[in-house]
């Protein structure tokens, strides 16, 4: 448990007025029973990294936090879609194709999509962030601080935070509700790597400071 100091720190920076919940492709396609990436959603689901999502869309839908899921997709036909890494050639190859209007990119559940929250879906790329309409909304929506979750802690989660820094935002990362493969790669990627650019807490942290006046 943080000290009083760090907990009203923490309560100052993710003041609900000025603070977005982003999650990252908590999709049905990525994180469901029916994954393209059974590796990944195994982990998201044991590891409870899904479930503190939700835990946290639902204390966020609470506390008059904005909240915007991020969802990765393609056309049928391919159009605009990336081919220029290994990555992207190997998902062409995969049995669960993230189509657009498809069971594949709804929001898994846990989660849950209030008719407040934002849904931002991108055809190509790497990033929820670079090259959508994220960040024009964050700017829209007042947002001084983004709280990132979802996955992966391989590719999505670190590229959005270094975007999210680069733009300008001040960025929270709960260890507990990022996921990754292999299991340990998470820890050492958010200790090593984005505790240099943001605050890395827990999610009861966050729903404590979500819960004071």
């Amino acid at each position: 448990m943080p000290s009083h100091e760090k907990r009203e720190k923490l309560a100052e920076l993710l003041a609900p007025a000025s603070t977005v919940l982003l999650t990252v492709e908590c999709q049905q396609g990525v994180v469901g029973a029916n994954s393209a990436l059974p590796e990944l959603a195994e982990e998201a689901r044991s590891s409870g990294a899904l479930a503190n999502v939700a835990r946290m869309v639902a204390a966020a839908h609470a506390s008059g936090v904005q909240v915007l899921h991020a969802v990765a997709e393609r056309r049928p036909d391919g159009r605009g879609a990336n081919h220029n890494a290994r990555l992207f050639r190997a998902t062409e190859r995969l049995p669960v194709k993230q189509l657009s209007g498809t069971e594949a990119v709804r929001v898994a559940p846990p989660v849950e999509v209030a008719d407040e929250d934002l849904v931002v879906r991108r055809l190509h790329g790497l990033s929820p962030i670079a090259g959508t309409d994220v960040d024009p909304l964050l700017r829209n929506l007042g947002c001084r601080t983004l709280v990132v979750t979802g996955v992966s802690a391989n590719v999505a989660i670190p590229n959005a935070v270094f975007d999210a820094v680069n733009l300008g935002y001040t960025v929270v990362v709960p260890r507990d509700a990022i996921a990754g493969v292999p299991a340990d790669y998470t820890p050492a990627m958010i200790d090593n790597t984005l505790a240099l650019v943001a605050t890395v807490t827990t999610t009861p942290d966050v729903l404590d400071a979500w819960k004071r006046p």
